[in-house]
């Protein structure tokens, strides 16, 4: 009669055995239902929407953070989420624990919750899409910030010399301010991407084939002209720097290389930027989107059509790209202010 006693003081009663076992088992059960989901919808955007994987990225931690909300929550499975509880998860963004969320990534992990459940309701994985009315927060317009045309010439007189990392740092920038290009889409170009050359226009115009290749969002890609400035830079890059970069490290098709021969990253991109913005003495926040923005601006203060400006960044939506016409408009506006005599 003792034994059995010992046995149930050291834990080990097999009935105890089997009802732990049934308890890990249902948990693993009710994780690999919140799961395998959130994976195929990220097969999903992967393979058949394109979607970068930056993207991708943000997807999947946002989801890990809607699961493991609905794990805790003890709901097992999307097929038995219902709206309320859509609505208490939302709540639960707009008041966390720890330090408050922006508007802009509340709005951003909904946009991914909306996806998945609109997702799974079409591959009939669920019978109801419950989060089709879920309604983000109005995010405020937030004006592009861009730098002048003399504190772009700064940055990019700050980064001359005659070193090979400073030829290869101009070249970055010179191209960023190019084309207007994201900084994952700069540092993802491979050397193909850039298609040099074909002689001088003789009317000191573009030559022939200056164009570069990009790949945006989705993978769309699009083709963007390269000024005489930004070609002279990457062809002093191509001929005396890459090379050399190229025997330190494996055969890579990448254009921009870091020292190690590498992929230059896009952490070792926004160095560059910073050390230029140093050096230049500037006193306003640059960061690599402040070359894109500034692209815009400037090409629509010089009279550019709103719509080539739109093909020029990638755009899908031509309002997206008519928030830098704000900006131009805030400069008309002050000028008119400053010369008209009845202005004021």
């Amino acid at each position: 009669m003792g034994e059995p006693a010992a046995d149930e003081a050291a834990g080990g009663s097999p009935a105890g055995g089997e009802a732990a076992a049934d308890g890990t088992a249902a948990a693993g059960a009710a994780r690999a239902a919140l799961t395998r989901p959130v994976d195929g919808y990220l097969r999903h955007i992967t393979v058949e929407r394109g979607l970068s994987a930056n993207t991708v990225a943000a997807y999947r931690r946002d989801l890990a953070r809607y699961g493991g909300w609905l794990d805790a929550e003890g709901v097992e499975g999307f097929g038995v989420v219902g709206e309320n509880d859509i609505a208490a998860f939302t709540r639960s963004l707009r008041t966390p624990e720890g330090e408050p969320m922006s508007p802009s990534s509340v709005a951003r992990i909904l946009s991914a919750v909306r996806g998945l459940h609109r997702f799974l309701a079409e591959e009939g994985a669920i019978d109801t899409d419950v989060a089709r009315e879920v309604k983000p927060p109005k995010l405020a317009m937030r004006l592009p910030k861009a730098i002048t045309i003399e504190q772009m010439d700064r940055m990019l007189a700050a980064t001359g010399g005659d070193d090979p990392v400073a030829l290869r740092d101009r070249a970055l920038l010179e191209l960023l301010y190019a084309t207007g290009a994201r900084i994952s889409e700069v540092v993802g170009l491979d050397v193909d991407d850039v298609r040099g050359g074909g002689g001088d226009s003789g009317d000191g115009g573009m030559r022939t084939g200056d164009l570069v290749r990009v790949t945006g969002k989705g993978s769309k890609q699009r083709v963007v002209p390269v000024g005489s400035y930004a070609r002279d830079a990457l062809d002093a890059y191509l001929v005396r720097v890459r090379p050399v970069f190229a025997t330190r490290g494996t055969a890579t098709p990448a254009l921009f290389l870091g020292i190690r021969g590498q992929r230059l990253s896009r952490q070792g991109a926004w160095l560059v930027i910073q050390a230029a913005a140093e050096r230049a003495h500037l006193d306003v926040h640059v960061s690599p989107h402040t070359f894109r923005h500034s692209f815009a601006t400037h090409l629509l203060q010089g009279g550019a059509d709103v719509r080539v400006v739109q093909d020029l960044l990638g755009h899908s939506s031509v309002a997206t790209t008519q928030i830098y016409t704000h900006v131009t408009a805030d400069t008309l506006i002050d000028m008119y202010l400053t010369a008209h005599p009845r202005a004021r």
